[in-house]
């Protein structure tokens, strides 16, 4: 009996897409770069569902690709070529909300505004939030370990997790489900599983920490002319105003590429650099910081939204929805200690600029997390592809000592570039456990290691 037709008998006929049946959504994340059709797509229902497919798959010697939302940009999604794709996207809801331990268990398709808005509908506030929220699944957000805009704040989705229920590829399943905060009771397992990327493990659902609601938040646009200024109202805002919940940098490049694209006007004149600030002190304690930073000109113009509309303007800028429409573009999400941040832009610039004199190349980023992201999009020259990109700005982040990956993942198309980022004997850990949970290779294969 061929894989698909045990799937098939085991799982029920709806369970199993194959040929034309398979809809593209299953080929690419957002990264655009999967061109191969899975041999088929799984869509379980529960636990047990993912449990039985892996448990056949692993007896077959398959590969199994699992899935979230796709939207990913590091192609950990994609299919290679041959495997199953087992997709948790009907395996979606919140099973409980325990509002004393403020918890929720969720199931790992559900999307993350689903959860976000379950939270927020009894009093509780889920920290985790990224543009794609509408679209993106539990499940995908603690694979990749997701940071998201509320990270200087709250910590990345790691810091939003107690526990886990995750399938291992025999079919074993490991449910630890974990409602305290302190738990030391042996090894903290669920962390093999978050920012894993599915190779591992396939989480099924998912105890969250909730937090208390921030209150009311006020939200700034701030205009500055250097980097070190950046940093410097950072540390002040930290330290003199309080309650920070967003600090996101755009560099002229981003912002004025974006804005313009909205039709959106801010303040006249050009700067150098635009910050997003958002705090939950109130509107009082805002204008008297911005004012104070003004008068020591730190901060060269400043925008106090005066409605929920115009907060949402300043952050369909920093959002970049519009920057997508630039062709063959390419995402980079880096990460380094914030001190370097600014020079290496302004080298990675420089480089990008001589090499592609026509290129487009912005950037912005978190920054108070140390995470930046550069977008660029040219036309190659002969023999160049995406991945002479590539080779210039990690060959860079190399030099600075950064991260090739902040908060998107290694995928396929940052695995040639792990080794500037993770020693020898680091990549041999985990291939070591990787070995020790998944013998046969078949959780995604090719995928960050």
């Amino acid at each position: 009996m061929s894989i698909v037709a045990a799937l098939r008998a085991a799982l029920g006929d709806g369970a199993v897409l194959d040929g034309a049946a398979i809809g593209e959504r299953y080929v690419s994340d957002r990264s655009a770069t999967g061109t191969r059709t899975p041999l088929a797509v799984v869509r379980p229902h529960s636990t047990a569902d993912v449990s039985t497919a892996l448990r056949l798959c692993n007896e077959a010697g398959v590969a199994v690709i699992p899935q979230g939302g796709m939207t990913g940009l590091a192609g950990g999604g994609n299919p290679q070529g041959g495997e199953i794709v087992i997709s948790l996207e009907l395996m979606r809801g919140i099973e409980e909300i325990d509002q004393s331990a403020a918890t929720m268990t969720v199931l790992a398709g559900t999307p993350l505004e689903q959860a976000q808005q379950a939270a927020a509908d009894v009093g509780l506030f889920l920290a985790l939030d990224l543009g794609a929220r509408g679209s993106c699944q539990i499940g995908g957000n603690l694979s990749t370990n997701a940071g998201g805009i509320r990270v200087i704040r709250y910590g990345m989705t790691r810091d939003q997790v107690l526990g886990v229920e995750a399938v291992l590829a025999d079919g074993t399943v490991m449910s630890s489900l974990n409602k305290m905060l302190k738990n030391n009771a042996g090894y903290d397992l669920k962390h093999l599983f978050i920012g894993s990327e599915g190779t591992l493990g396939i989480i099924t659902r998912a105890v969250l920490r909730l937090h208390p609601q921030p209150g009311e938040i006020t939200t700034a646009l701030c205009a500055l002319s250097t980097y070190e200024d950046v940093v410097a109202l950072l540390r002040r805002a930290q330290a003199g105003l309080g309650g920070i919940v967003a600090f996101e940098t755009m560099w002229l490049s981003y912002f004025s590429f974006n804005a313009k694209m909205l039709n959106l006007s801010f303040f006249t004149g050009e700067h150098n650099f635009w910050v997003i600030l958002e705090s939950t002190q109130g509107r009082e304690a805002m204008e008297t910081f911005l004012g104070g930073s003004m008068e020591d000109g730190l901060v060269q113009d400043a925008l106090l939204a005066q409605s929920e509309k115009e907060a949402r303007e300043f952050w369909s800028v920093r959002e970049g929805f519009t920057i997508e429409q630039l062709p063959d573009r390419i995402n980079f999400d880096v990460s380094m200690p914030i001190s370097k941040i600014g020079a290496f832009a302004d080298e990675c610039a420089a480089a990008l600029q001589k090499r592609w004199p026509h290129s487009h190349h912005s950037f912005f980023g978190h920054v108070a997390d140390s995470n930046l992201h550069i977008c660029v999009s040219t036309e190659y020259g002969p023999g160049e592809d995406m991945h002479t990109v590539d080779e210039t700005v990690y060959g860079i982040l190399k030099k600075f000592g950064g991260s090739i990956s902040a908060e998107h993942g290694i995928g396929t198309l940052k695995r040639p570039y792990l080794g500037y980022s993770r020693s020898s004997d680091e990549l041999a850990i985990m291939r070591r456990i990787k070995a020790a949970l998944d013998p046969k290779g078949i959780l995604n294969p090719g995928k960050v290691i």
